[in-house]
């Protein structure tokens, strides 16, 4: 009865509300009410099935892309597995390092014969939550961020040390998504299989410390000539120091920015609590020094681009570490490179000139100084053996020598006037013609319409064979502009020319290699002699010619090259004082010094007999300081006789060179230079030339 009552009532309701002008009914009681009521718990149920179901597959994804990245995971075993490249170093004869090509691994070295220091000023830079966190540190990521933000750019990393041990050692360096996650991973893997204290060991063992030196013992031994067992707390700070930018902090090419660096290292280590602040104070004021075996001579590179070639040379590329003595003398390359520094940067700007070139020989071939250049940093284009550049009058000497072998005499009379060749018109550097004069006045003075004169005399093929036989190879033709040094030559090839002047007639061959050891010692190559190899000047015409050289210097061209012992050469300009050349010897050391621009740009008036002089000068002062003096090879003294003087006609007409003859002299001797003990196994204008039709474009 009750169940019927509220079905009518209920029919009665419903019947109701569908009447025009009757009451307002409740939403909650209307059909379009419930239905509303029921679709939220439907709407909510499918949005939470959603979630769940993109939870889900994200989670199938994100474990997909896990497994696919852990698929090429490298295995730990290459933690012990070092990819060794050759490595050669490059030392001055007293074992001075000059260079490094490849890289150096050291030793193995276990955490626990290492100073606590290392690890110490490590911790304290790098990852001061090291022994507490699991791989990755969130902190210390957070606080990296946060400071990255705040500058706008990337000051701070939040990398742990396990993180770039796994970096290092398995990943690429590329910055992709699947490389930090790969990153993230093999840290985790890392704290699992192995403790702090190896992780930290394989750290120290295996990361770049620049200048090629991987691990801290080939880092000890490249800066400190040390074993990482006894590094001080300065070298340390500045090895842990150099692990922000190892290559532009490496000190061999940076010391203050790696003292600098070395010195925020300390602080770090007396603010993380393992040295005190005075400590600390007392290292910075200290600074860390290369070792001086490692002191770098900043353009000895040039030297050693060179003879790195001679090297693989002589034994090839097969052998790994190797150390080389080369003949560089590291006292005459610091001396050569303050000589050009010096007088460069006084004078450069000044006289629109901005390279220079030297290089230095012993009489005997072997390589002690060589500058390629003003700053190997700025350009390792090397000068003095990669470059050809116009000898000027510093090529005349090879004309007067054809000359004295063919029998003209220095005390031939020549006129200094106008003269002719195939419509080309040689002048002097002043315009001027002076008449009469002797071969050795005109040497002196480098009158450019005597030595075209001599040049005709004796053939110009004859010149080119006087050029070849002291070992000259650049292309030279027999026009008549060759006699003032027309066509290009090297610095290190005319250098090596000269050197048979003063070595007593025997051309040379250039060399740079004393000794070769490869990582165990052995030697595998040892030089026995110089680089002398056949003589070719006989006695006579080599005494003339260096006498005519001395009178270059004592009262000719040359006179700004005087160092006040017996000394010859030849000053060398050529057109629009493009190049500027000084070529001169001792019996102990030949030098040749160019100068000029890399474009071919003209100077202003950059001659022979000033920058280029001065800067000879200055080398070859401090280069022989000590050293006794000595006279350079003279004419032996001869009596007159009908044979001699029948001879010297002979000579005139057949033209047949005076060194054809067996020449009874020694060869020159061998530089003297001793390896160091190898360690244990463990301003008046010259004379120029001018000319109007030449082999090269014309350069007015």
């Amino acid at each position: 009865m009750a169940r019927q009552s509220r079905q009518s009532k209920s029919n009665s309701a419903q019947s109701g509300s569908g009447k025009s002008g009757s009451g307002h009914d409740k939403p909650a009681n209307s059909a379009a009410g419930r239905k509303r009521r029921q679709a939220r718990p439907g709407l909510i149920g499918r949005l939470s099935r959603f979630a769940l179901l993109v939870g889900i597959w994200g989670l199938v994804a994100g474990g997909a892309l896990f497994a696919w990245y852990a698929y090429d995971l490298p295995d730990f075993d290459d933690l012990y597995i070092v990819e060794r490249r050759s490595s050669v170093t490059l030392k001055a004869a007293d074992g001075m390092v000059l260079a490094t090509y490849g890289d150096l691994y050291g030793e193995h070295q276990a955490l626990k014969t290492l100073p606590a220091h290392l690890p110490q000023a490590l911790i304290a830079t790098e990852d001061r939550r090291f022994y507490s966190h699991i791989g990755v540190d969130p902190i210390g990521l957070a606080r990296a961020t946060l400071a990255n933000l705040r500058a706008g750019r990337v000051v701070q990393g939040g990398s742990t040390l396990t993180q770039q041990l796994a970096k290092n050692v398995f990943l690429e360096r590329d910055r992709t998504l699947k490389r930090k996650v790969q990153e993230l991973m093999l840290a985790f893997r890392l704290e699992q299989r192995f403790s702090k204290d190896q992780i930290l060991e394989m750290y120290l063992n295996r990361v770049y410390f620049g200048a090629g030196a991987y691990g801290v013992e080939a880092a000890a031994q490249r800066y400190f000539d040390k074993p990482a067992t006894k590094l001080s707390l300065g070298e340390s700070a500045m090895l842990v120091g150099l692990l922000k930018a190892p290559s532009k902090l490496a000190p061999t090419g940076n010391i203050k920015s790696a003292q600098a660096r070395a010195a925020q290292v300390l602080r770090n280590m007396a603010d993380a609590g393992f040295i005190t602040a005075e400590a600390a104070e007392a290292a910075i004021a200290k600074p860390t020094q290369l070792a001086r075996s490692r002191l770098p001579l900043p353009n000895a590179r040039y030297f050693a681009d060179w003879v790195i070639d001679e090297v693989y040379q002589l034994v090839g590329r097969d052998h790994a570490d190797l150390t080389v003595y080369t003949t560089m003398d590291s006292r005459l390359q610091g001396g050569a490179e303050r000589a050009v520094d010096s007088l460069m940067d006084r004078e450069a700007q000044k006289q629109d000139v901005d390279q220079a070139a030297l290089v230095a020989l012993a009489p005997d071939g072997a390589v002690r100084a060589m500058i390629g250049g003003r700053d190997y940093l700025d350009s390792p284009f090397n000068r003095a053996t990669q470059a050809r550049r116009q000898p000027g009058s510093a090529f005349k000497p090879i004309v007067f020598l054809t000359a004295l072998e063919q029998g003209i005499t220095p005390d031939d009379q020549y006129v200094d006037g106008p003269i002719e060749i195939a419509n080309w018109k040689p002048r002097n550097y002043d315009g001027q013609y002076h008449g009469s004069m002797t071969l050795r006045e005109a040497a002196a003075r480098s009158i450019n319409t005597v030595a075209v004169q001599v040049s005709e005399r004796v053939g110009r093929e004859r010149v080119i064979e006087t050029a070849r036989r002291l070992g000259i190879t650049s292309d030279l033709k027999p026009h008549p502009s060759l006699a003032l040094g027309s066509f290009e030559v090297g610095v290190l090839e005319l250098t090596a020319a000269y050197a048979a002047f003063a070595n007593g007639g025997y051309a040379v061959q250039p060399y740079g290699v004393i000794e070769i050891r490869d990582r165990n010692n052995a030697v595998l190559f040892r030089r026995d002699t110089g680089g002398a190899y056949a003589h070719m000047i006989a006695a006579e015409p080599l005494g003339e010619l260096n006498e005519l050289l001395r009178g270059v210097i004592s009262s000719g061209t040359g006179r700004a090259a005087a160092i006040g012992r017996p000394a010859a050469g030849k000053t060398g300009t050529t057109s629009d004082y493009r190049d500027a050349w000084f070529v001169g010897y001792t019996p102990d050391l030949v030098t040749a010094v160019w100068v000029g621009n890399d474009d071919n740009s003209p100077t202003r008036k950059v001659s022979g007999s000033g920058l280029p002089s001065q800067i000879w000068r200055s080398f070859m002062n401090d280069a022989l300081k000590g050293l006794p003096v000595s006279e350079l090879p003279q004419a032996p003294s001869q009596t007159f006789s009908l044979p001699s003087l029948w001879d010297r006609i002979m000579r005139q007409f057949s033209g047949t060179p005076a060194s054809a003859s067996p020449a009874p002299v020694p060869p020159p001797p061998r530089t003297v230079i001793e390896p160091a003990a190898p360690p244990p196994s463990t301003s008046q204008g010259e004379p120029q030339m001018i000319w109007q039709v030449g082999p090269q474009p014309v350069r007015q």
